[in-house]
């Protein structure tokens, strides 16, 4: 084994590695930052942490505030993230959240976010303020990224006759390419140099008027499909000619469409875990359909029927020959991994539903090419 390697098998291991993995100079500072956290994985199997050595869980030991201080100087900023999810969402450090000042100096952090709505329900009030701080912050994040997005794929048609800083192969003008570049070409061979790339802009349209249902499987494993979702439908209801329906489903249903417009609040309401019904859901939607030609039906899940996959396939099957738009996207894991049932989603296909998993940016383009 090399030293380097050896050096990281200790960090890994920690104290109890010493007799066969001696500590490296100059880790100390790092063996105590991993201790006091990590450490908690052996006490949980039984073993006496020894009083005075770095990480010691007793009460004279360095506290949460003072570790996640010193980890931030220690530590580059990928490792950071993963040490305060583990601190939170696996040994219980709600001190992390509980103390406003680390709240505010958190980056926002996704995996973190997601990671605590899966158990918001067991913080302290201290530490559940510290958690709506949290979310707001990924939320307003989030939105700052998405809303250009959606609203430049959602309320605008091309125009041909406008320059826009916005290029992409969907925008790309080859007629006022050519024009641009006609003095440009090469006499003996007949090919043009580009030098100047058009792309048409987008302008306003008056003729939007759609509902957009949007139902959200709340199940344990949907918590980053849930927070993508609900700025989604923020942004959505923030839009003119767009009214936006608000769904989320377990084996029960909740309308949180008055909510649609605070995906905060979205949620910190939602509770995740459970069994899932999809059919119960998509029946419902049926329900709120009034203009089938003029609605989106947009169903988020990682389609892992606990009901009738045959009732969801039938209710699909007549909200598609009423005329609705129906989209089914699958659910992604905190990675941005897509995960779904395969089997279920081949036959909402079938039905009439086409599946997709995609990032919320595609989502918009794919809701503006439904609705054009």
């Amino acid at each position: 084994m090399s030293t380097e390697s050896a050096r990281r098998w200790r960090l890994v291991l920690g104290r109890y590695a010493e007799n066969n993995l001696p500590r490296g100079a100059g880790d100390g500072e790092l063996d105590e930052a991993l201790g006091y956290l990590y450490d908690r994985e052996y006490t949980a199997r039984g073993h006496r942490t020894a009083k005075g050595g770095g990480g010691s869980l007793d009460p004279s030991a360095i506290k949460t505030l003072n570790w996640l201080r010193r980890a931030r100087t220690l530590f580059p900023t990928s490792t950071l993230e993963r040490l305060q999810a583990d601190a939170v969402t696996r040994y219980g450090l709600d001190d992390l959240l509980a103390d406003p000042a680390t709240v505010e100096s958190l980056a926002p952090n996704q995996q973190l976010a997601t990671a605590l709505l899966r158990m918001k329900g067991r913080l302290s009030p201290a530490a559940a303020q510290g958690l709506r701080t949290l979310i707001a912050k990924v939320v307003a994040d989030i939105v700052e990224r998405l809303k250009p997005r959606f609203t430049t794929a959602l309320t605008g048609s091309r125009d041909r006759f406008r320059r826009t800083p916005h290029a992409s192969s969907a925008n790309f003008d080859w007629k006022r390419t050519i024009a641009a570049n006609l003095g440009n070409v090469d006499p003996a061979t007949g090919r043009m140099l580009v030098e100047q790339v058009r792309f048409a802009a987008r302008k306003r349209r008056s003729n939007l008027h759609w509902d957009v249902i949007v139902l959200v499987d709340q199940s344990g494993s949907m918590a980053a499909s849930l927070l993508h979702a609900a700025v989604s439908a923020s942004i959505l209801a923030g839009l003119p000619g767009i009214s936006v329906r608000l769904i989320l489903f377990d084996t029960s249903l909740v309308d949180l469409s008055y909510l649609a417009h605070d995906p905060v609040e979205v949620l910190l309401t939602a509770q995740l875990g459970g069994g899932t019904n999809i059919a119960q859901a998509m029946q419902h939607a049926e329900t709120l359909v009034s203009q089938p030609t003029r609605t989106v039906v947009a169903l988020i899940s990682d389609f892992e029927e606990g009901g009738s996959v045959s009732a969801l396939v039938s209710s699909v099957r007549r909200l598609a020959s009423s005329g609705a738009t129906l989209l089914g996207l699958a659910a992604m894991s905190d990675e941005g991994d897509p995960w779904y049932d395969v089997a279920t989603a081949s036959r909402l296909v079938a039905a009439g539903m086409p599946v997709a998993a995609m990032t919320p940016d595609r989502f918009a383009e794919w809701l503006a090419e439904v609705m054009a």
